[in-house]
């Protein structure tokens, strides 16, 4: 058999087609890594113009003007901001998607306690959630080929519409008698398509918040003001990396020196969620009242594992940093349990959902063969 130079052509055309969209995968299931990583590079920049005496306003300058492409556009248009005569924490607000929200708000706080250096620990733990949501979006991915792909839709659509009344026509022309239990799928055809379109939508909200980032969730709550926030705070993992920011950055500002309630109030704004800024409210409310801060502290956590732990670091020689670090860690590991069990029970009650509507279909198809052949005309 010979190959002519337009089959050559239209393999190669696939070929291409083909990795056009497996880079394409890549790029949208990096993004969180890549985010990471300009974070990283832009602490790794502060921290060393801190160490040689320069501010982090300097420091951001002088990279942007060696043209490193590396840097990105954003740090660029970060640096142009700041040549304007903006300080660093009003040109992060210029550029808000140059930096994930905690980290804004981190080196915020850390600009009102006088040294940036101090959070950037703080900073460098919160980047570490971005490795977690890629193990997570492997796991839908799956999902996705198993049972939220658009061609479950269309093969749906075909087997209802066309495939499914034109087999009824068929035994009615025979006069063969329509099987009585399969009465319900042909009279309602629309409801299983529109439960694999209510799938498939589930899941395109879900990668437009994983592929968006902190964009698509500053635009919803701008739309519907603290309702990503409040998502949020609800989703377990979320909340459980919250208070372990809010109890890191507490235990630095109590160790610098910064009264409780002015400690609270900057540790809630470092998560940068409003909920948890709500909470955080109502610590230094009841802190205003005259309850100490370990008693307080019952509005943030209500596991009661918080109160327990100030309450030994302030009994304790130790210093608050410490002592809560070791209740960090355990929360961190709580919150990727929790994210990855979540992760895996969805994955495989898809599974076994796909496995329910494919045994469907087969009886279904078995079913009116079997109608058929049973019938008086054989």
């Amino acid at each position: 058999m010979q190959i002519s130079i337009a089959d050559i052509l239209i393999w190669f055309f696939w070929l291409l087609i083909e990795g056009a969209l497996a880079y394409l995968v890549y790029y949208l299931f990096s993004l969180p890594l890549r985010r990471k990583e300009r974070a990283r590079l832009f602490l790794d920049l502060v921290e060393i113009g801190l160490r040689n005496g320069q501010s982090p306003e300097t420091t951001v300058q002088s990279a942007a003007a060696s043209g490193d492409l590396l840097l990105g556009v954003r740090f660029h248009m970060l640096a142009a901001w700041l040549e304007s005569g903006l300080s660093l924490g009003e040109a992060l607000e210029r550029v808000p998607r140059f930096l994930p929200p905690q980290i804004v708000s981190t080196l915020r706080v850390g600009r009102e306690l006088g040294d940036i250096r101090k959070v950037i620990r703080v900073c460098r733990q919160q980047l570490e959630d971005a490795v977690n949501k890629v193990f997570q979006g492997q796991h839908y991915l799956v999902a996705v080929l198993l049972m939220a792909s658009p061609a479950w839709v269309a093969v749906f659509s075909v087997l209802v519409v066309f495939v499914i009344p034109r087999l009824k026509m068929i035994m009615e022309d025979m006069e063969v008698e329509f099987p009585a239990h399969l009465f319900w799928i042909s009279d309602h055809p629309h409801l299983l398509i529109g439960a694999q379109v209510v799938i498939f939508g589930v899941f395109c909200l879900g990668a437009i918040l994983y592929f968006g980032g902190p964009g698509v969730v500053a635009w919803i709550n701008k739309v519907v003001p603290g309702m990503a926030d409040r998502i949020a705070y609800r989703v377990p993992w979320r909340r459980k990396r919250m208070q372990r920011d809010f109890s890191a950055m507490l235990g630095l500002l109590l160790d610098a020196g910064v009264p409780e309630q002015q400690a609270v109030q900057l540790a809630g704004e470092s998560t940068a969620n409003r909920v948890f800024k709500d909470r955080a409210a109502r610590v230094v409310a009841a802190l205003k009242s005259g309850e100490k801060l370990t008693v307080a502290v019952q509005h943030l956590d209500d596991s009661g594992d918080f109160r327990w732990r100030l309450e030994n670091a302030a009994f304790g020689h130790g210093r608050f940093t410490e002592a809560l670090a070791s209740w960090q860690e355990a929360l961190s590991a709580r919150a990727f349990q929790l994210e990855q069990t979540a992760a895996q029970v969805v994955t495989s009650g898809l599974v076994v959902v796909n496995g329910m509507f494919v045994a469907a279909l087969a009886f279904f198809a078995f079913s009116m063969l079997i109608t058929v052949l049973n019938s008086p005309i054989w």
